[in-house]
């Protein structure tokens, strides 16, 4: 019985000599021996099931395919510390000698089927499995930690196996895929996944259940949304950069803010005819690209970005309207009220306390220049910026040499507003 993973040995003596471990794992193939009595003759090649008084633990390295052996599993396991099994981690404690194996990098279910015989060798239980004999590891078999595969061409895809589970970095581009394969949701391990240049028209919910995923590259397919599911799944806390480029995007939805560790962003050659009026919350943000959209204004809180380059080149920016659109309502309804009491003092809200819809409400609120918030009772002006104001370097927006857009500002008040005339004039 074998498993494949990064292993990391530590001493539990070390911090009583002021020592510490590297604090690094190796790749390793960790295998449950059957101790065979030289009386006995040797087991076939397919192993066999195994008493527990023969059970011992073998772990092997590219450097040490002879492997380090743990010998007598029974009665002489402390603890087993599963708690991040899912994640394909997990550690081993051992009373002698004092050490714990930790695992890590592991594909899960594979990873929960060893430790289970680990634990039935423990108990000094009959292993259900077969055990495997004491040979040297082979070179091919440290071949399963690739961490790195680009496929390029539809005859290059893997139709009958599946992709190394180990896998940080997957290129499928030029395959013709139409939907995201359910294989590459299982690799836990992935930091970067590119599926450039094919037909995907839809993104499964799951892939942010790929909590490593820093980089996702979704450039000239047939996307036209991007769900809000994804935006509030574990890719709010790891995704660094996003391509979106050459799709058909026309929007997308106010929680894609909530992508807080972007720092990079491309929406190039979409149909956009508006970003997320919060995207000032994007403070990580350095790098935005949106050429050749709808874009007919920037949002009021574009004003909060940081940017190091900006291109904003073929949209359809619209000239600032001179006169602006007034909904002011006195006095203002007890909707209006009680939202803006809500938002602005962070008195938590969700579709647990309080209608759905008036969550979404709540959610596309707009804010004021003042810092304060409004629903529907609002004054709407437009200005211009330049951007430079927010970028470094900035592509001009049109063949004129320009580098000014119109922004779109909300005012809760009249007070607001007049305040704030000659920033419009």
């Amino acid at each position: 019985m074998k498993l494949h993973c990064e292993v990391e040995v530590i001493s539990r003596h070390l911090p009583a000599l002021g020592l510490r471990n590297r604090g690094k794992g190796v790749r390793a193939v960790l295998i449950l021996c059957q101790q065979t009595p030289k009386s006995q003759p040797r087991p076939q090649a397919g192993g066999e099931r195994g008493g527990p008084h023969s059970a011992y633990l073998l772990i092997s390295t590219l450097k040490d395919k002879r492997g380090t052996r743990y010998e007598q599993l029974k009665e002489n396991i402390d603890q087993f510390f599963t708690k991040f099994v899912d994640e394909g981690k997990a550690t081993v404690r051992l009373k002698e000698p004092p050490v714990d194996i930790c695992l890590s990098k592991a594909n899960s279910s594979s990873l929960k089927g060893f430790l289970s015989a680990v634990r039935l060798a423990h108990r000094g239980c009959e292993i259900d499995a077969p055990l495997s004999n004491a040979t040297p590891v082979k070179t091919s078999e440290f071949e399963k930690f690739k961490t790195k595969m680009v496929i390029t061409s539809k005859k290059d895809y893997p139709l009958s196996k599946n992709f190394p589970h180990s896998l940080e970095h997957l290129q499928t581009s030029y395959c013709g895929l139409v939907r995201v394969d359910i294989r590459m949701l299982c690799l836990k391990n992935l930091r970067k996944l590119d599926l450039s240049h094919n037909h995907i028209k839809k993104l499964p919910a799951t892939i942010g259940d790929l909590i490593h995923l820093q980089e996702l590259n979704l450039s000239d397919n047939h996307l036209e949304s991007f769900s809000v599911a994804l935006c509030q799944s574990t890719l709010k806390k790891s995704l660094r950069s996003l391509d979106l480029s050459k799709n058909k995007i026309k929007a997308l939805p106010v929680q894609f803010c909530q992508l807080r560790e972007l720092t990079d962003l491309k929406l190039d050659d979409n149909e956009l005819i508006r970003f997320p009026f919060k995207i000032g919350q994007l403070t990580n943000l350095r790098f935005l690209s949106a050429a050749r959209n709808k874009l007919p204004f920037l949002p009021s809180e574009f004003k909060n970005l940081f940017l190091e380059y900006l291109d904003l080149f073929g949209n359809t920016f619209e000239q600032p309207k001179i006169l602006p659109v007034i909904m002011l309502q006195t006095p203002l309804t007890l909707l209006e009220s009680s939202a803006r009491t809500i938002l602005y003092n962070r008195i938590p809200y969700g579709s647990h306390i309080i209608p759905f819809h008036l969550c979404q409400d709540l959610d596309t609120a707009k804010t004021c220049v003042c810092g304060r918030f409004c629903l529907s009772c609002f004054i709407q002006g437009t200005t211009t910026m330049n951007l430079h104001s927010v970028a470094h370097t900035v592509v001009l927006v049109d063949n004129m040499g320009g580098t000014e857009a119109p922004v779109i500002s909300y005012f809760c008040s009249l007070g607001c507003y007049i305040n704030s005339c000659d920033t419009l004039q």
